[in-house]
């Protein structure tokens, strides 16, 4: 038998019993409302508010299982549906709920990620922007879509950090810094939620996975996760943190254990940080199954241990293991559970129903004329262009081959120049595929006037024929200029896509060799969820474009960047290995006893012998058609006082021929500390246009909060001491460095 913190859990519950006096008026008004509704409730019609299923099969072909759900959604037992969409479906189900004795009205929800109708990069592609307002109103059109369409609750944002690329799952979140991620995650709140909860054009977002999922062993999802106290609370929980103060409506927990505790059991993750030091007043829902799933774990018995536990921890609602629906009316007569938990799992969801304004207008968001007119408004085509113009990433560009000049012969190879649902990836529930603008139908669009295009497909994604080599190799022989399109299947990443190799499958480095033996310039662009491994290809190269998944304009966005129309800004939010042998690998490595100085002197050093310990391509790497520089570093003092911010200047200057877009990226390092901190650490960030010649100057306010880390014991602390800060354009390039003293 588990044992629980008691005062902890209670001590969780106390939101809905504050005094309305020291809440918002608004606050108040829906705690009272609350209050009036559960005093209604019977036993069994608070545990239904607690149940999640799908409506696949409620909205589909008659059957069995479709007369239970009807029934039990008809009786007050099911709390929120999730894959139930579009105002037809969304009413015909809300109407079965309004049947119910109380009338509750249901909550839908959706996995909308990174695009309702319209599909937006994924959010590692995103993330690569690092451009916050794009990132919040690619959200907000998410939302607007979804909302319109009767949805009111998104499972994103997504804000695990994750340093290792084999899992599939890395390009559902922001890549693998903490800082990033943190504003990543509060611009993505902001976006989903709008102004406030209750407003037409937005849905509730949800914080996951709650914690650690991103560090699963091995990069295997659903594996398990071992760290230290200080890890989690320095590297996975600050974007989380920044979510709940964001306003994040929901969280969700994680399929993994964390130090041997599945974390849908996890007192410590719920109960005493969520609900406890942080005071979250959302609420908290499994993910598909994961209360059931403790017992596979071996860390339950049976489903009613696993419901008691996940009860206990503060998981407030099951999501698809009808592990509430079955034991907690039991395990609340044995005195395993307390009444008290469960009002408080009740109140808290409904709380989120009455500030969405459904008790008042249950269909309020299943409008026909407004779904119609969001799932047509023209504007979102070109700002999911914008967004991919600003996601797209410029690894190489040798004798500025790019972008294209003149009039051409252009050579279009790969088995991605006409892909269309590969744009889209994985987690896309409502678009047209068929509709998406692949490289092919961008590029002849962009140049249809002054270039002729051809077309060879050359090999497949998978496998080892070689029959469209030929072809290939004659198209190019004919060419000017060579633009092959290649990477990983759009299936290939996501969710149960964890991969041990991650080298480009098939042929298609083989491809790449026999076309760049023609002689000819070839650019290459790479389309993946995740890091991909083509050292050949980098070396080779006469340039390179990082893209991941655009979405549905990813083909005239590319073409932007060939043409010059758009020159290209993105920098990598995520290290890209040189070998899997390399994995775990990041930017904020501590230095070891034995670092290594000199490249070639590696013997009894922390270094491999067959590869160098560097990247193939660092963490906030990306190149310009344009360059900069960075000069005139300043500081407001050398030596800072507790609590004092330190204002931090620099002049930055395009030095280039044409227009562009530098993000500045500012890092710091804890010289001397009772714990060892890594080399450099990631602390702010600037993006800004700059016209050719053009000077800016700019100001950071480094606030000592910035200077803490984590101690195990003693939370959150900052020491005195030296701290050197680095300014440029990646982590592996910083171009300004000096030191300052914390007294």
């Amino acid at each position: 038998m588990k044992k629980y913190n008691l005062f902890t859990i209670l001590l969780c519950c106390n939101f809905f019993t504050l005094s309305p006096l020291i809440l918002s008026a608004q606050d108040a008004r829906i705690v009272k409302r609350v209050d009036s509704v559960l005093r209604l409730m019977t036993l069994k019609e608070k545990i239904g508010q607690l149940n999640q299923y799908t409506g696949t099969e409620v909205t589909g072909p008659a059957s069995d299982r479709k007369n239970t759900l009807l029934n039990d959604i008809r009786s007050g037992m099911v709390g929120s549906m999730l894959n139930v969409k579009g105002v037809k479906d969304t009413r015909e189900i809300q109407a079965v709920a309004l049947q119910s004795r109380l009338k509750i009205p249901l909550l839908f929800s959706l996995d909308v990620i990174h695009g309702y109708k319209t599909v937006f990069p994924v959010p590692l592609a995103e993330a690569a922007s690092w451009n916050m307002d794009l990132i919040r109103q690619s959200a907000h059109i998410s939302a607007k879509e979804a909302s319109a369409s009767g949805i009111h609750w998104t499972f994103a944002p997504m804000v695990d950090i994750a340093r290792d690329p084999r899992w599939g799952r890395v390009m559902e979140g922001a890549g693998e810094d903490t800082y990033l991620g943190a504003q990543i995650a509060k611009a993505r709140v902001y976006g989903f939620q709008g102004d406030r909860l209750g407003g037409i054009d937005g849905i509730m977002a949800c914080a996951k996975h709650f914690a650690a999922y991103g560090a699963a062993f091995a990069g295997r999802d659903y594996n398990p996760v071992d760290m230290s106290e200080q890890m989690l609370h320095e590297v996975y929980l600050p974007p989380f943190k920044a979510a709940a103060d964001a306003g994040v409506a929901t969280f969700m927990n994680s399929f993994n254990t964390l130090n041997g505790v599945p974390a849908t059991a996890s007192v410590y993750l719920q109960r005493d940080i969520l609900k406890g030091k942080w005071n979250y007043k959302g609420f908290v829902v499994s993910d598909w199954g994961s209360i059931r799933e403790m017992i596979p774990w071996g860390y339950a018995g049976n489903l009613n241990e696993a419901a008691e536990f996940a009860m206990n921890a503060g998981s407030d609602m099951d999501m698809e293991s009808s592990a509430y629906k079955q034991e907690l009316e039991a395990l609340i007569k044995a005195g395993k559970v307390k009444l008290s938990l469960l009002d408080d799992a009740v109140k808290r969801i409904l709380y989120k129903k009455i500030e969405l304004g459904l008790f008042d207008d249950p269909y309020k968001f299943s409008n026909v004329e407004r779904e119609k007119q969001a799932m047509n408004d023209p504007q979102h085509a070109l700002i999911a262009r914008n967004v991919a113009e600003q996601s797209i990433i410029l690894l190489k560009n040798e004798q500025h081959v790019l972008p294209i000049k003149g009039n051409q012969k252009i050579a279009l190879i790969g088995p991605l120049v006409k892909a269309k649902a590969d744009l889209a990836s994985t987690w896309t529930v409502y678009a047209d595929t068929a509709s998406m603008t692949s490289v092919y139908e961008g590029l002849k669009h962009k140049f249809r006037n002054k270039s002729s295009i051809s077309y060879a497909k050359g090999c497949d994604l998978n496998g080892n024929t070689t029959a469209g080599f030929e072809e290939a190799i004659q198209i190019a022989m004919a060419s000017d200029l060579v633009i092959m399109v290649l990477g990983e299947a759009g299936d290939m990443s996501g969710e149960a896509k964890s991969r041990s190799n991650i080298n480009l499958p098939g042929q298609q480095e083989a491809l790449f060799d026999v076309v760049k033996a023609t002689g000819k310039q070839v650019v290459v662009v790479v389309m993946g969820g995740r890091p991909l491994i083509f050292n050949h290809i980098a070396e080779k190269a006469d340039a390179i474009i990082y893209a991941f998944w655009l979405g549905a304009e990813a083909g005239n966005a590319l073409a932007n960047v060939f043409s010059g129309e758009y020159n290209p800004s993105g920098k990598l939010p995520i290290t890209f290995p040189r070998s899997v042998g390399q994995i775990p690998l990041f930017y904020n490595y501590l230095n070891t006893g034995r670092p290594v100085g000199n490249p070639k002197e590696i013997r009894y050093r922390s270094a491999y012998i067959d590869s160098p310990n560097s990247p193939q391509y660092a963490f906030g790497y990306g190149l310009s058609y344009t360059t900069f520089s960075y000069s005139d570093l300043k500081l407001s003092t050398k030596t800072l006082k507790k609590g004092e911010p330190l204002r931090v200047s620099i002049k930055l200057t395009n030095t280039g021929d044409v227009k562009g877009e530098e993000v500045v990226q500012l890092y710091l390092q804890d010289k001397v500390a009772s714990l060892a901190r890594p080399v450099k650490e990631l602390k702010d960030f600037r993006k800004l246009m700059l016209n050719p010649g053009e000077s800016q100057e700019l100001t950071f306010t480094i606030g000592t909060d910035k200077l803490a880390f984590y101690k195990s014991g003693a939370g959150w602390i900052t020491e005195p001491g030296v701290f050197k800060l680095m300014i440029g354009g990646s982590s592996d390039q910083t171009k300004l460095e000096t030191e300052f003293t914390l007294q």
